[in-house]
C-alpha cells in the first residue's frame, strides 16, 4: 500500500510561491487521488510489492499514469522547503556539472525554465543524470518520468496546470522562475 508522502515542511512553508490553497489541492486533493487509485489498481496486476520505480518502468496504461504521478509528484513536493531554510545554490560535483555543460547556475535555470515553459500540454521538465554523469534536461509529457528512459532524475518541476493556476492563473514562466526561491539544493544534490 502506498501512503502520501511526507513533507518536511507545513502547507504555508512554500508561501508565496506556492500558497497552502494550492498545496491544499495539489498535494492534499491531486497526490492523494493518483496515491489511492494506484493502490485501487495494484491488486492483481503482478506488481504488487514492487517499489515505486519498478512499477512506473514496468507498468502501462492506468497504473502507470497513477504511479508516475505518485513518483514525479513525491520526488516534486520533497524537494522544497521554506525559502528562509533552504539551499539556495547548489554545490560541489553537481555544480561544476552543471557549469560545465551550461556555463553558469543561471544558464542552466534559464534553460530549465523555458523548456519547462515549452512544454506543449501537461507534464514535467526534469533534470536528470545520465550513466556517463552527465546531465541532461528532458521534457516530459503526462505522467512520465526520466527512469522509463535509463536516467536518474534529480529535479522537477511540475507544468500541469493544476500547479500553479489558483496562484499564477496562465503565467506559467512566472510560476517556473519563482519555484528556485524553495529549492533545496541540499536534496537535489543528495539524489
Amino acid at each position: 500500500m502506498f501512503t502520501l508522502v511526507d513533507l518536511s515542511y507545513g502547507k504555508d512553508a512554500l508561501e508565496p510561491v506556492i500558497s497552502s490553497k494550492t498545496m491544499e489541492f495539489h498535494y492534499g486533493k491531486h497526490l492523494q487521488a493518483y496515491v489511492d487509485n494506484l493502490n485501487k489498481l495494484l491488486p492483481g496486476s503482478g506488481l504488487e510489492g514492487l517499489a515505486l520505480e519498478e512499477i512506473v518502468k514496468q507498468s502501462s496504461g492506468a497504473i502507470f499514469n497513477n504511479a508516475g504521478q505518485v513518483l514525479n509528484h513525491n520526488m516534486y513536493f520533497t524537494q522544497f522547503g521554506a525559502e528562509t531554510e533552504v539551499k539556495k545554490e547548489p554545490t560541489g560535483a553537481l555544480a561544476a556539472q552543471i557549469v560545465k555543460q551550461w556555463g553558469s547556475i543561471d544558464a542552466f535555470k534559464e534553460e530549465f525554465v523555458a523548456k519547462g515553459v515549452g512544454l506543449f500540454g501537461s507534464g514535467w521538465v526534469w533534470l536528470s543524470a545520465q550513466v556517463d554523469g552527465s546531465l541532461v534536461i528532458t521534457q516530459e509529457p503526462g505522467a512520465s518520468n526520466p527512469v522509463t528512459k535509463g536516467l536518474k532524475p534529480l529535479l522537477t518541476f511540475d507544468v500541469w496546470e493544476h500547479a500553479y493556476y489558483l496562484d499564477y492563473q496562465n503565467r506559467r514562466a512566472a510560476h517556473l522562475a519563482e519555484l528556485w526561491k524553495i529549492v533545496d539544493w541540499k536534496v537535489i544534490e543528495g539524489r
